[in-house]
């Protein structure tokens, strides 16, 4: 029913603000009021979709009508409408890489924006930096990709030695001796998890298991048995949205509840809060922002719930909205000329809702890695002390 209802909510959006559902809308008049064509694609329907459908799509569909109610984008001071060109890639890799392929090379359209996660990523900025488009990306945690240095390419997220390292920290400060991990076998979970083999080696904790799965897993029951019994202090779930809330349940379903519960992504995620309620409390996870980093923050959150109906994540919608922030002041400042935005974002900083941001070689160098908690209803931020928004508490027992 939740999917019904939000579903109805963005084709609403989309017809004010005239995103192209399936395919393209007819192009606008060659005019002075030519609108400003933004394409993307998204996975609406598949695996993909219990994530981009909380913490890109949206975004990109609010910022638009936003930006189109006080007249569209400015573009060098002059305000054009925006026209949002979006597809659903089903979740599939070869799907996006085709559609992005016809909306810069045959479609021409002014600018893109990235599809969800690290795996559709990894396959599409290569293809915006051989056309010269930017790419903002929101929910990429992939160090291979900033690696490949692409002119293009920025990366919003706190990647995974980042978050992995300041994980590693938070439990070190509190005696935690050893962990048991479970992980998703992609992009992903692989980057992830060897990620956070080094942080913990260099903090002499001790992985006494470390188990993979793969997507779409429906189980995960007989692997937490076997780590409950080995009482380790912290568990850490490198998870997928679905699969964070199924370890999380089927945890609470056989009374495992070591020191430390980690899980990500997904806990971060209104539904994690909405499903597992009350033993959201002291539940751990990957969690950058909430409405009190700053005013920017809060009137966003407010904005997306009003407008939308649903509470934005408290992880990556913020930096895909900060991505948005960050694209907006750009074209204002040089305008629609691809390799001059380029070479604007690359070189200034940016006032967003997360604060200033700038990037060093294509990686957000602004942010540092976080860790957040689910204490009272809010997913606070608890790690790093000097970025919190609350002290880290101690999980009590699942009810």
């Amino acid at each position: 029913m939740m999917k019904q209802d939000f579903n109805a909510k963005r084709r609403t959006l989309a017809a004010a603000i005239g995103v192209a559902m399936v395919a393209p809308a007819i192009g606008f008049a060659q005019s002075a009021d030519k609108p400003v064509r933004i394409g993307y694609t998204m996975s609406r329907t598949g695996p993909y979709a219990s994530g981009a459908q909380v913490s890109q799509e949206p975004n990109y569909l609010l910022w638009a009508q936003q930006l189109n109610a006080a007249g569209g984008l400015s573009v060098k001071g002059q305000k054009r409408k925006i026209e949002l060109i979006g597809y659903d890639d089903r979740s599939e890799i070869e799907t996006a890489v085709r559609t992005y392929e016809k909306l810069m090379g045959s479609d021409k359209v002014d600018l893109i924006l990235p599809p969800w996660g690290s795996a559709m990523n990894f396959a599409v900025a290569p293809l915006a930096n051989r056309y010269g488009y930017p790419f903002l990306a929101p929910t990429a945690l992939s160090r291979k990709l900033i690696d490949m240095q692409l002119p293009y390419y920025f990366s919003l997220l706190q990647q995974p030695d980042k978050m992995m390292g300041a994980l590693a920290d938070m439990l070190a400060a509190n005696n935690v001796k050893t962990v048991a991990v479970i992980y998703m076998d992609d992009l992903f979970g692989i980057e992830n998890i060897a990620s956070l083999r080094l942080a913990l080696r260099g903090k002499n904790i001790q992985i006494v298991e470390s188990k993979s799965y793969p997507l779409g897993v429906k189980d995960l029951s007989p692997v937490l048995k076997s780590i409950k019994s080995m009482n380790p202090d912290a568990f850490i779930g490198i998870t997928y949205p679905p699969d964070t809330i199924l370890a999380s349940t089927q945890a609470r379903e056989i009374e495992f509840n070591p020191k430390f519960f980690y899980a990500s992504v997904g806990t971060a995620f209104p539904l994690y809060k909405q499903r597992l309620a009350a033993n959201t409390e002291g539940v751990l996870g990957m969690g950058s922002w909430n409405p009190k980093v700053s005013a920017g923050a809060k009137a966003y959150f407010d904005a997306h719930a009003a407008q939308l109906k649903k509470e934005p994540d408290r992880w990556a919608s913020g930096h895909a909205w900060a991505g948005l922030e960050i694209l907006q002041q750009a074209v204002d400042k040089v305008g629609l000329e691809r390799k001059a935005l380029r070479d604007h974002i690359a070189s200034n900083e940016f006032n967003t809702i997360l604060g200033k941001l700038r990037f060093e070689r294509g990686e957000n160098a602004s942010v540092p890695g976080t860790v957040g908690q689910w204490q009272g209803g809010e997913f606070e931020v608890v790690w790093p002390e000097q970025r919190a928004t609350a002290k880290l508490v101690a999980k009590p027992a699942w009810k």
